[in-house]
């Protein structure tokens, strides 16, 4: 899934590695804790593979102030070369291909494999605008399934355990926060029909688009662990 972020946040811009982590960890919630230990070899795999080419881009110091203390200034040299030496590993500016856009759109297309959780969620929701309306609805469509096979799974465990109050209200408050998911994907599944229909009306061509078999699944039911991250449904209950 790191592969299909960072081509993701590199779709539109050229950036070094610092700031895709910056990226990463501020505009892609699931990934707020990404290390450079994971971010580099990630990059240097994508790099092999044709979907990424990287050139070292020229950096620009600024100059020493000149304060008329000597002092002062071998201070700021000292600094500014302090920094330079531990930067030198991110001046490198890495460039989506049109490979890297081919495997970014199969990635964010892709079915979810097997226990893929809400993580995987998010981070292809984070992306959803790359997707072609059809695709965006069944991405949402199917994490809707996911939600009510995992709401049905509670409430029959609820129902069926011997479960003191405290323990049955945690497993309400779950089933709880599950339900106001479940409402908040119904809201922008309807949003997203709208959408699709206002499109539709403005040019009926778009009616007839087919998607390429690639995105044209059915939607699983497998239930996983609710936690969708702040960058795709702030303010929604986790």
């Amino acid at each position: 899934m790191l592969e299909l972020a960072i081509l993701g946040v590199l779709e539109e811009h050229e950036l070094h590695g610092y700031e895709i982590r910056r990226r990463l960890r501020e505009e892609v919630g699931v990934f707020a804790n990404v290390s450079f230990g994971s971010l580099y070899p990630a990059l240097s795999r994508l790099e092999r593979s044709g979907a990424l080419v990287a050139a070292d881009g020229e950096r620009r110091d600024s100059p020493v102030p000149m304060t008329g203390s000597l002092s002062g200034e071998r201070a700021a040299l000292r600094a500014r070369r302090a920094v330079t030496g531990r930067g030198r590993r991110n001046r490198k500016v890495y460039r989506v291909t049109d490979e890297g856009r081919r495997q970014f759109a199969a990635l964010l297309a892709a079915e979810p494999q097997a226990g893929e959780d809400a993580r995987g969620f998010g981070l292809r929701l984070a992306f959803a605008r790359y997707l072609p309306p059809p695709a965006r609805l069944r991405l949402l469509e199917r994490r809707r399934a996911q939600l009510l096979d995992r709401l049905a799974a509670v409430q029959r465990s609820v129902a069926a355990a011997q479960l003191d109050r405290y323990a049955r209200c945690l497993i309400e408050h779950a089933a709880d926060s599950t339900a106001r998911d479940i409402a908040w994907l119904d809201q922008l599944i309807e949003s997203e029909r709208l959408r699709t229909t206002a499109a539709e009306q403005i040019d009926p061509s778009r009616a007839s688009i087919t998607v390429p078999a690639l995105l044209d699944q059915p939607a699983p039911g497998a239930g996983t662990d609710l936690a969708v991250p702040a960058a795709t449904a702030k303010g929604q209950s986790t």
